[in-house]
Parts: C-alpha cells; sequence; structure tokens
C-alpha cells in the first residue's frame, strides 16, 4: 500500500455540505472508490482520474461545485482575474448525502444566489407584497435514485433521447409538505378530483400552485415545492377529462390547456422529484 498529499483545485464553501476548497485529500491504494466519491460524484460509478487532477492543477483550471452566489463569485473573479485560473464546464451544486439515519436534508440556498433571486421574482407574480421566508435544496438520496432510473426509461422512448425535463412548481399544505419533502410525489396520494384525472398536477406560473397552500400555517407560512418533472412526450387536452388514470399510450405526460393556467399532469411515481422547497409569506 501507499499514500500521497493530492491538491484537488475547486471552489465552494460552507461547513453544512463538503468543503472543496483547495483542500488536502489523501489517496491509499485500494481505497479510490471512497476518494472519488469526494472528487468525481456528478455521476456513477464513482470514479478518480489522477492523471485528470494533477493535469488540472498544472494548467490552472478548476471546476466550480456549489450554486453561485456573491461570495463564490467574488472567490471565482479572484481565481480568473488574480491567479490566472481558468473555469471548467458549468457550475454543478453537490450536496453531501444526508446522515445514515436520516432520509433528507434541507440546505437553505443563500439570498444572494442566482437560484433564490431568480425564483423569487417568479414568486413575485403571485403578489409584490410576498415574503420569501427561505428557499431550501432538497437532498434525498433515494427519491434522486428512483427519479434517475426514470429519467433513463422515458428518454429511450423519447426522439433524441430527450426525457423533457423541466422545473415546475407544486402548491401543498398541512401532512403534503413533510410527505412531499420525505416521500416525493406518491401515486396513492395523487389528486382523484383533477381535470386530467389521477395525477400529480405540477404549473410552469407560482400563481396557479398558490390556489393549493391553503390553509395557512398557524405562522401564516406557506410552501411550494419546485420541481424536476420528466415529461417525455406530452399529450396536449385542451379540454377537461377526469377519467384519465395514466398518459395516452405512447405518451409520458398531459399538458392542460384549458383554464387560465397551464398544467402538466404526471401519473408514476419516480416522473417528477421536489428539488426546492420555498417557505413564504402573503
Amino acid at each position: 500500500p501507499f499514500t500521497m498529499d493530492l491538491i484537488e483545485p475547486h471552489v465552494a464553501l460552507t461547513h453544512d455540505r463538503i468543503d472543496f476548497d483547495v483542500s488536502n485529500l489523501v489517496l491509499e491504494k485500494n481505497y479510490t472508490r471512497d476518494l472519488g466519491m469526494r472528487i468525481d460524484i456528478q455521476q456513477k460509478p464513482y470514479s478518480i482520474e489522477l492523471e485528470t487532477i494533477v493535469d488540472n492543477i498544472k494548467n490552472k483550471r478548476f471546476y466550480v461545485l456549489r450554486t453561485i452566489d456573491n461570495r463564490v463569485t467574488q472567490r471565482i473573479d479572484k481565481m480568473v482575474n488574480v491567479r490566472q485560473w481558468k473555469q471548467l464546464g458549468q457550475t454543478f451544486n453537490v450536496l453531501p448525502n444526508p446522515h445514515p439515519k436520516c432520509n433528507v436534508l434541507l440546505v437553505p440556498l443563500h439570498h444572494t444566489s442566482t437560484s433564490y433571486i431568480a425564483l423569487s421574482q417568479r414568486m413575485k407574480l403571485i403578489d409584490n407584497s410576498l415574503k420569501i421566508i427561505s428557499i431550501e435544496e432538497i437532498k434525498n438520496p433515494y427519491l434522486e435514485e428512483i427519479y434517475d432510473g426514470m429519467k433513463k426509461v422515458i428518454a429511450k422512448q423519447c426522439v433524441g433521447f430527450n426525457p423533457n425535463e423541466n422545473e415546475l412548481f407544486h402548491g401543498t399544505s398541512g401532512d403534503g409538505i413533510n410527505g412531499i419533502t420525505e416521500d416525493g410525489f406518491d401515486d396513492r396520494f395523487f389528486n382523484i378530483n383533477g381535470a386530467w384525472g389521477h395525477g400529480a398536477y405540477f404549473a410552469d406560473d407560482a400563481r396557479k400552485s398558490h390556489n393549493y397552500t391553503n390553509p395557512a400555517a398557524e405562522d401564516g407560512s406557506r410552501v411550494i415545492f419546485y420541481n424536476k418533472v420528466l415529461l417525455g412526450n406530452e399529450s396536449i387536452y385542451s379540454t377537461v377529462d377526469n377519467s384519465l388514470i395514466s398518459a395516452p399510450i405512447g405518451h409520458h405526460s398531459v399538458r392542460g390547456t384549458g383554464f387560465t393556467y397551464k398544467e402538466y399532469i404526471v401519473y408514476r411515481y419516480g416522473q417528477a422529484r421536489p428539488y426546492l422547497k420555498i417557505i413564504y409569506s402573503v
């Protein structure tokens, strides 16, 4: 066996997630997978290529592995304009898995992050006086694995292997909040009285989802989830059909256009997963 010190350049900072700041890591023979989980965690199986890492260091290249906010922007600016490093690829936000005794981890987005600002603006459509209390990113490994599997299944059934992934709103209240956070969109609890049948309903306009956040909690707060949804091949309905229990053959979802706001409906568990939890008051 052998050990060696390794420096892998990343830009990230917080104490409640993996620290990807430039730091020393230890590599031991036969333990590369454990180290790989800290470095190359964009896709499974986890792996590490020492040659690539060393080459990136020699040539002053780095990745950004967290959401962009004011502080990270300053760090990137220093790396690029002062130290003359080059950023590689798109920003890829990484959250560690929750503790083994927990199913889910919620990590607040900083109010200066690009995602926080963009969602806040979209939520203002509900009411200009709306106040965002927090926006939390949801890390639920079990739901992510199911969703990733469904994404591959749907992709192979679509032209160009495009699963038509969208980010959409879903409003809820009461027990539905923890239920969705912990177990996702469980088809046993799908809306049975929806205009397009027994499915999970989503919207691209927060005003539609806001209607389903009643009643508000005792403190006046409400919750809307921002979700990743696999629409695949959509079947478009301009009229109501509440007899549906699945998307029509050859399709993966229904888009309802018969009302003021468009609605997107999926009928299978794992076809959507909660991504961000928006807590607000109005």
